[in-house]
């Protein structure tokens, strides 16, 4: 069975919705960001880059970064259909994904949730904050734009609905405005049987 090594809240809520699309058997483990779980010595034997989310495969390996978690799932699970046949379907999603994790998390919403990271002075703390504001929106912006009047982002449902779904959610919690289609989109997402099992914890 997959051990899952997953935060509430965290980036790693993609990584479940994508579990319980697959229908993979999978044993939870919850990392509490909080009180610091990912630099234990526990976790740090597991995944010494300290962070979710990580997947433990069949025979102890482990495997890590979102994107690679991501792939691994829908190629080793084809049945659920999350990542497409066609080669430049595929690479769309890859391309999607990459920009969702890469630009618009690392980029924008690091800055905009965690400006402390960085900086202890409070008036850059801010300018941080702004930063990651304008990235977000500009992504948010391009994706409503690939989205368009479509339900999902790549034709069918596949990783990259998975990946933006954890930033909606994120902008949900904080207030921050999105597109009408993006609104929808989030919507959409909530109303998915998988998705209500993610974040049923």
């Amino acid at each position: 069975m997959l051990g899952f090594f997953h935060a509430p809240g965290s980036c790693s809520l993609g990584i479940r919705v994508i579990l319980e699309e697959t229908g993979a058997a999978y044993e939870l483990h919850r990392i509490d960001l909080a009180v610091g779980d990912q630099r234990s010595d526990r976790f740090r034997a597991l995944n010494p880059k300290g962070k979710v989310p990580a997947l433990r495969l069949p025979g102890g390996r482990v495997l890590t970064e979102f994107q690679a978690i991501a792939v691994w799932l829908a190629r080793t699970h084809p049945q659920a259909g999350m990542l497409p046949a066609d080669p430049e379907a595929e690479a769309r999603v890859l391309e999607l994904l990459d920009y969702i994790v890469g630009s618009l998390h690392m980029r924008g919403f690091t800055l905009v949730l965690m400006p402390g990271k960085f900086t202890a002075n409070p008036e850059a703390q801010e300018d941080l904050r702004a930063h990651g504001r304008a990235v977000v929106t500009e992504g948010f912006a391009h994706l409503s734009r690939v989205l368009g009047e479509a339900d999902w982002l790549v034709g069918d449902y596949s990783l990259a609905d998975a990946a933006l779904f954890y930033l909606t959610v994120w902008a949900d919690r904080i207030g921050m405005d999105m597109p009408a289609a993006l609104a929808g989109f989030h919507q959409r997402m909530l109303a998915r049987p998988a998705v209500q099992r993610a974040l049923a914890d």
